[in-house]
């Protein structure tokens, strides 16, 4: 228990959801008093300044770094090799080496790994990694045997190549295996028969996606290419016929822009077919019956739902009890809720218009994902942040709630039908996942497996507070630290962000952040706006002219830690990755007075120009398109890259980037760490981190074992000795 000398109002609460970070406040543009090294210390490779200028709704813009966004022009090929040495070698030879550091990553990294089991009818599956492999090995189990089917080192022992996608057929007698090269997200898939662990097709390359039609002898594949992306080209779905030439493929259906997205699918049930496209918050579904996949047409689906505002997830479930198409949706439902339509031959009869409600949204909860056993439909939703179980009846009226075998974040839930057996999965900070499952008729409950970990996670606790925002918005965040640690205002702190997208960052087992708790450190986990931890409304407080608010929230909860006597900037540090890159990139500038180091991980932060790079497109509903005057306003007012201020000395940070990133270009973190680095008065050390053999991922896809350690291990040492950890 934390010994608390403010007597702050708190809600306790154990082994909760990993999240986010936190924000609010202004301005005040002071010179941070950091634990950082000096700049005679710290002279990374000099960035030449070059004229650039462009126009932009009537205005002259300039960006003197711009010539460091073309990462295959050898000029910034080599000046992103000398920097990253440059942050290598410093943080290798200037900062105190951490202890035990290096062993306890590798314990964990480096274990003995096996994954829960899933089931595909009477088939079982699992992954496994024994110590020292590089990529966890596809297993089955066939008459007692384990039979290995695919480890993307069979294909690439330099341990590049790596795990992409995973279709199985719906019997689980095949399975399509993408894999990808150094993280760059482009995949190529083989077929594998399960019982003989044969590769039975040629690969098929140059794809995002890969899943099996209804009739297996076909797939629905969907394409991406270098040159795809280079260009911001929309990705194409095609009906591909197994074993046969790809010029053959019919094509089925394409976003009209690069920003949307569109895909193709058959039920498993009653035996139709949809096709969808549209962007993160929007959607237009189609459907038909299935048929003659070798008479396949693309203009014979009928629409029926369209929405520029709105989501739909059509399912449709055939039993002895049930004939209907179930919809999850958010239409006039922030918190979602489930509508249905009874199956008809007439495709038009099962539109918007017919459908009904099931389960009503509710104001207090939201609505998460559900399954149907043989007697009962069991709801997952969340409340408060936390993710339980509820059971319904048919016509869609509550029964109870699931009592759980433990206390628990309810982090998934699957339906077998062949058993009748819903599996259900419970997470914590402080252990593994456990898998449990009940019986879809009686309801009990039994144990199905959790992972063993050499990690020891004895002593360490956590809380969960609240705490205004700028507006006064109450935010959760979750703290995670030793037992009898005293709030004396010293605390090494990290506090870790995202707010976006709709996602809220649930629970997970902190074994790779125990080496930071064990050794005194605070970590802090915000539920920010722009995440689903209160339905969708909580998401669009957090986006496009609201995205402040996120800014807001994270730099709040700092000021809470600070005012309720956790830390203080001096031991503040923050951290946040993708989205969260952008967070901390932006509070960083937004404030640097508040804290003493940042990693801003492989982010985003010229929000002016993200647009054009890439698939980043498929980010304006979330941020606004700077092309467009309105938007380009807001998003110019906080754009990180933008708004770095002459004379002001920033706290020292982190910046990494993946150089094979498909998602978020590297020229953000290279823009924004040089324009600090020559920005006059600058101090504390601004490091560029470029992982030339990861993409977005970047600290794990396609890396061995010892390169991850000694990557994490670089960030881990950054953080501690920043935070005063290593006097």
């Amino acid at each position: 228990m934390i010994k608390n000398y403010t007597n702050s109002k708190t809600l306790r609460i154990k082994d909760i959801l990993k999240g986010i970070a936190l924000s609010f406040v202004t301005t005040l543009i002071m010179n941070n008093q950091s634990m950082s090294k000096p700049n005679d210390e710290f002279s990374p490779p000099k960035t030449p300044k070059k004229n650039f200028e462009y126009n932009l709704h009537k205005k002259t813009l300039k960006d003197e770094y711009q010539w460091l966004e073309d990462k295959d022009n050898k000029e910034v090929s080599e000046w992103s090799h000398k920097q990253n040495d440059y942050t290598v070698d410093f943080i290798k030879n200037e900062y105190k080496d951490v202890d035990g550091l290096r062993d306890e990553l590798k314990l964990y990294f480096d274990r003995e790994y096996r994954s829960a089991p899933f089931y595909l009818k009477e088939r079982e599956f699992f992954y496994s990694k024994k110590k020292g492999e590089q990529h966890n090995t596809l297993y089955t189990i066939l008459n007692d045997k384990e039979i290995k089917l695919f480890n993307p080192i069979d294909l690439d022992n330099t341990g590049n190549t790596s795990w992409g996608g995973v279709s199985f057929t719906e019997n689980g007698d095949k399975v399509a295996i993408g894999v990808q090269f150094k993280g760059n997200e482009i995949n190529e898939y083989r077929i594998i028969d399960t019982k003989s662990a044969k590769i039975i097709s040629e690969p098929i390359g140059g794809l995002r996606d890969f899943q099996f039609a209804k009739n297996e002898d076909y797939a629905y594949i969907t394409t991406r290419t270098k040159e795809m992306i280079d260009n911001q080209k929309p990705l194409l779905t095609y009906l591909h016929k197994i074993n046969t030439n790809n010029s053959n493929d019919v094509f089925v259906i394409a976003p009209d822009d690069a920003k949307d997205f569109a895909q193709a699918s058959d039920s498993d049930d009653g035996g139709y077919s949809f096709v969808s496209k549209g962007d993160f918050y929007s959607v237009t579904i189609s459907m038909k019956k299935t048929g003659d996949m070798s008479k396949f047409r693309n203009d014979d689906y009928t629409e029926i739902y369209s929405s520029k505002d709105y989501q739909a997830y059509p399912n449709v479930i055939v039993n002895d009890k049930i004939k209907r198409m179930f919809i999850m949706t958010n239409d006039n439902a922030p918190n979602f809720r489930l509508m249905y339509v009874d199956l008809n031959d007439d495709i038009t009869k099962m539109s918007y218009k017919n459908w009904k409600n099931l389960i009503p949204e509710d104001k207090n909860e939201v609505f998460e994902s559900y399954e149907f056993t043989s007697d009962y439909l069991v709801v997952k939703y969340k409340k408060d942040v936390l993710s339980r179980v509820a059971l319904y009846d048919f016509d869609g009226k509550k029964i109870k709630d699931m009592e759980l075998p433990e206390f628990g974040n309810v982090s998934g839930i699957s339906y077998r039908k062949h058993t009748n057996e819903v599996y259900v999965s419970l997470a914590t900070f402080i252990a593994p996942s456990k898998l449990y499952k009940f019986n879809g008729k009686t309801l009990d409950w039994k144990f199905v497996f959790q992972e063993e970990t050499p990690v020891n996670m004895d002593g360490i606790e956590s809380r969960m507070v609240f705490y205004p925002s700028k507006d006064g918005t109450k935010i959760p965040m979750f703290l995670i630290y030793n037992k009898g640690t005293e709030l004396n205002g010293i605390n090494p702190t990290i506090l870790y962000g995202y707010g976006g997208f709709n996602i809220s960052l649930t629970p997970s087992y902190l074994a790779e952040a125990s080496s930071f708790i064990k050794r005194g450190g605070v970590y802090a986990i915000a539920c920010l706006r722009g995440g689903s931890e209160y339905g969708e409304n909580w998401h669009k407080a957090g986006m496009r002219e609201k995205k402040q608010n996120v800014f807001d929230d994270f730099i709040s909860g700092a000021e809470y830690l600070i005012s309720q006597n956790y830390t203080n900037p001096k031991n503040l540090a923050i951290s946040g990755r993708s989205n969260g890159g952008l967070l901390t990139g932006t509070v960083m500038v937004q404030r640097p007075d508040l804290f003493s180091a940042a990693v801003v991980g492989v982010p985003l932060l010229d929000m002016v120009r993200f647009h054009k790079f890439l698939i980043a497109r498929y980010w304006i509903p979330e941020y606004g398109d700077p092309d467009v005057a309105e938007d380009y306003e807001f998003i110019n007012k906080y754009s990180p890259y933008q708004n770095i201020k002459e004379g002001v000395n920033y706290p020292a940070a982190f910046v990494a980037a993946g150089e094979n990133d498909t998602r978020v270009d590297p020229l953000h973190a290279k823009k924004f760490a040089a324009r600090i680095q020559n920005n006059p008065g600058q101090k504390n050390p601004i490091m560029l981190f470029v992982d030339f053999d990861a993409g977005h991922g970047s600290g794990g896809s396609g890396q061995s074992v010892d390169k991850r350690v000694e990557n994490r291990y670089l960030e881990w040492k950054f953080l501690m000795n920043n935070l005063g950890m290593l006097k």
